[in-house]
C-alpha cells in the first residue's frame, strides 16, 4: 500500500532517518549547498592551479639547467662542436661517454663545474617533477578533507620514492 493509501494518523513503518536524508541508493553523500559548493569548487581550483605551478616550475627550470649544462660543457670543450675527430659530438652523445651516475659522482661534477653534471642535474630535476606533483597531491587531498584518496596518493608517493632507492640498490 502507497503512503496516500494509508490512513490519517498512521505512521509509516519506515520513517524516514533525518541523518540520512539526501543519501541515495548508492550511499552518496548529501547535496552540497550552494555555499558549500562555491567553496569545494574554489579549493579545487586552488589544488589545480598549485599542481599546474609545480609542472611549469618543474620543467621550465629542468629546461634552464639543461641548456646551462650544454653551454658549459661546449664552453668548456669546444672539440665537442666538432662532427668527427677524438672529442667531437659524435663521442659526447656515444653509450661509453662517463657522465655522473650516483649522486656521489653527480656532486663531484657539479663541485667542478662540469657541464655533463649540470645537465645530468637538469634531467634529475625533470624525473622529480612528476614526483613533486604527487607529493602535492598528498597535500591538496589532506587540505581538502578527502582521507582515503590522501592516504591512496601517499601510498603511490611511497611507491615512486622507494623504487628510486630500490633502483640504485
Amino acid at each position: 500500500m502507497t503512503g496516500a493509501g494509508r490512513a490519517s494518523g498512521t505512521p509509516a513503518a519506515n520513517p524516514p532517518d533525518p541523518a540520512l536524508e539526501g543519501l541515495g541508493r548508492s550511499g552518496a553523500r548529501r547535496e552540497l549547498t550552494p555555499a558549500e559548493a562555491r567553496r569545494m569548487a574554489e579549493k579545487v581550483r586552488q589544488v589545480e592551479l598549485a599542481i599546474s605551478l609545480v609542472l611549469r616550475v618543474g620543467v621550465v627550470a629542468s629546461v634552464l639547467v639543461v641548456a646551462v649544462g650544454l653551454g658549459l660543457m661546449f664552453a668548456h670543450h669546444g672539440s665537442y662542436l666538432a662532427l668527427r675527430g677524438p672529442l667531437s659530438y659524435r663521442a659526447l652523445t656515444s653509450a661509453s661517454t662517463s657522465f655522473p651516475h650516483s649522486f656521489a659522482t653527480l656532486g663531484h661534477a657539479l663541485a667542478r663545474g662540469e657541464g655533463r653534471g649540470v645537465v645530468v642535474l637538469g634531467v634529475l630535476i625533470l624525473i622529480l617533477t612528476p614526483v613533486l606533483r604527487v607529493a602535492v597531491g598528498v597535500v591538496s587531498f589532506a587540505y581538502e578533507k578527502d582521507t582515503p584518496m590522501t592516504l591512496v596518493t601517499l601510498f603511490v608517493l611511497v611507491v615512486l620514492v622507494g623504487s628510486f632507492f630500490l633502483a640504485g640498490a
